[in-house]
């Protein structure tokens, strides 16, 4: 391990196993995914869904080189019909999720599959207004969001990738309530200059009937296995820094981790841009939001609540 150790929470970790050709990133958070789930009332199965989706999000928006916004989003029939996430470089996370409580309880189930249905993941760059957007999209037909985000690497990057995902509420001694964790790792194999791609293949000119399957890469093969040995627990432990984590999986090889970008939760939201937002509206549209002398409306991200003044939205 060739960086020193650093906070254990909230950062997105690149690293690289040089000997296997695989570079990877690690994600732990703590405070901001805790601050993200408790600005809502959320079921627990509700949390560690979104959860999730902010750790992955944090873990793909953390390749961006430059200043713009990587969007998650899913939009499905299932009881949690809608997450959204987005990261901002260099390291702003904010995420939230839409769910009918009615369904929930009639579910019975709490597995990712269940509570997410059949739909659509769609990942989207966001490199600013003088650039195009580039957007990836994945079905959702009963899948976790691992399996997700493993097609979306197959289809869409063509990159060979293992993903680990885990969260879940820690009790701290002493605590009044739970506090809520998140972690996540990725492993890709990118081949040496000259080098074959890791995917299995087929030779276009094996006999007829022949079907086998060329082996994948054996550098390939012994990183994801390894990353397949990393439990929940050592995703979500406080105590395990990621570099220590690291170690654990890939010392045998030699990990090099790089310096760590660290990770803050935002919302965009403000009295003033609330306030812009209502002022496009017709002015009959405008009365019929009026209760008790005002326009109230609250942030999806943070659940802020602001309150504005009819007066405030009159032309100057």
């Amino acid at each position: 391990m060739t960086a020193s150790m650093q906070s254990a929470d909230d950062l997105v970790l690149p690293f690289e196993i040089k000997p296997l050709g695989v570079r990877g990133r690690l994600v732990r958070l703590g405070s901001v995914v805790d601050d993200i789930l408790h600005r809502h009332d959320y079921p627990p199965s509700v949390s560690a869904l979104l959860a999730e989706a902010v750790s992955l999000t944090a873990m793909l928006g953390a390749a961006l080189k430059f200043d713009g916004k990587f969007i998650f989003q899913t939009k499905t029939d299932g009881p949690v019909d809608m997450i959204v996430a987005d990261y901002v470089s260099p390291g702003k996370l904010r995420g939230y999720a839409r769910f009918s409580a009615e369904r929930l309880a009639a579910l019975g189930k709490t597995d990712q599959p269940s509570l997410l249905g059949n739909g659509y993941l769609a990942m989207t760059v966001d490199q600013g207004p003088d650039m195009e957007r580039y957007q990836g999209i994945v079905p959702l037909q009963g899948d976790d969001l691992t399996a997700a985000a493993h097609s979306y690497f197959e289809k869409s990057e063509q990159i060979p990738t293992r993903i680990r995902m885990a969260a879940g509420p820690l009790f701290q001694r002493g605590a009044k309530a739970e506090s809520w964790r998140a972690g996540a790792i990725m492993v890709q194999h990118l081949p040496r200059e000259g080098g074959s791609s890791p995917l299995p293949s087929q030779s276009g000119d094996a006999p007829e009937g022949a079907g086998e399957e060329l082996q994948e890469n054996d550098d390939w093969v012994k990183a994801r296995l390894l990353l397949d040995t990393a439990e929940a627990h050592e995703l979500l432990d406080p105590q395990l820094s990621a570099e220590q984590l690291l170690y654990r999986l890939y010392h045998e090889d030699g990990v090099t981790a790089y310096p760590a970008h660290p990770l803050e939760r935002y919302c965009s939201c403000s009295h003033a841009s609330i306030t812009e937002m209502l002022a496009r509206f017709p002015a009959d549209d405008q009365a019929d939001m009026v209760e008790d002398g005002a326009i109230t409306v609250t942030c999806e991200f943070c659940s802020t609540v602001y309150r504005v003044e009819p007066g405030e939205l009159k032309p100057d």
